[in-house]
């Protein structure tokens, strides 16, 4: 490809076209933060140039040199040919206005919770202030432990995960943030590392991809850690656990928050008798849950 088209592309808009073009051609999946051929090629463009994000226009006659143009169809390259996304292009990943790093040892951070945090947990969460322990349980990059820090200013975070190799990329956003001190992490599966810790508030976003989806996955998921999407197969086996034993780690008038993805009827078919609050977010009322603790059953 790029030994073919190198020397007839001469500008940003150059670049921008070929790539969308190329990318509506291999039929790529969006779903790690574009929605679109036009949105993603902007910004991996954009991003791989050192431009600003928000100034395509600004810069679409600008000409490229010979040696940029090459480095951005390496890049619009690796997208079409191995379809990797391209938050594990740029190491970088954003939930609202917040970025972080990512690589392939962690899930690409896109999270309903996040919208949540924003509102700290209004009108569950009172007072914000008086939230002084919580917890990230399978928190991958980090990145929800990190906004509930901004969120909860007098809150101690844990953030555990099973995976070292995840902790070792959350460390990265943590120290990233000045958070080191605040969000300690833990090596744990789901509590049982964390022995008899209670929390004000516990979130977590777990694995809760079923065993037919985890068949028919795009291949751009493929590259995501198989361990933060798969949950048995019918998606709830994290979930079932969380619900067993969170109690015994939530404080008096702890709660808990859980994203399950599209397992809505599948969870309340298996949990009839539980009244789950389901929270509305930017994509509707089915995908993120609320239990208080003396909702949740008693292990």
């Amino acid at each position: 490809m790029i030994t073919q088209v190198q020397s007839q592309l001469h500008t940003l808009r150059d670049l921008l076209r070929f790539a969308v073009s190329q990318f509506n051609k291999a039929g790529l999946y969006f779903g790690h933060g574009s929605a679109n051929a036009y949105d993603e090629a902007a910004y991996l463009i954009l991003k791989s140039l050192y431009l600003p994000l928000d100034q395509l226009d600004s810069f679409l006659d600008a000409r490229v040199t010979t040696d940029e143009c090459e480095h951005v169809l390496k890049i619009i390259e690796r997208r079409v040919k191995d379809r990797i996304p391209a938050a594990y292009l740029m190491h970088e990943a954003w939930l609202g206005e917040y970025s972080f790093y990512v690589d392939e040892r962690v899930i690409i951070p896109r999270s309903f919770i996040a919208e949540l945090l924003q509102t700290q947990l209004s009108p569950w969460i009172i007072d914000p202030d008086v939230v002084t322990t919580a917890l990230d349980l399978c928190t991958g990059s980090g990145c929800l432990a990190i906004l509930m820090a901004h969120s909860f200013p007098n809150a101690t975070i844990d953030a555990a995960d099973i995976s070292v190799q995840a902790l070792a990329v959350a460390h990265k956003n943590t120290q990233d943030y000045g958070l080191e001190e605040r969000v300690d992490l833990i090596e744990s599966n789901l509590f049982s590392a964390l022995q008899k810790k209670r929390y004000d508030l516990i979130i977590s976003n777990p694995p809760y991809v079923n065993a037919k989806s985890m068949a028919q996955l795009p291949l751009e998921y493929r590259h995501e850690p198989e361990n933060a999407l798969a949950s048995g197969m019918d998606g709830l086996d994290a979930t079932r656990q969380i619900l067993q034993q969170a109690a015994k780690h939530l404080t008096d008038d702890g709660i808990l928050v859980v994203e399950i993805g599209h397992n809505h009827a599948a969870l309340e078919q298996a949990y009839p008798k539980l009244p789950f609050t389901w929270l509305e977010t930017s994509a509707g009322d089915e995908f993120v849950f609320l239990l208080q603790r003396d909702q949740l059953p008693l292990a």
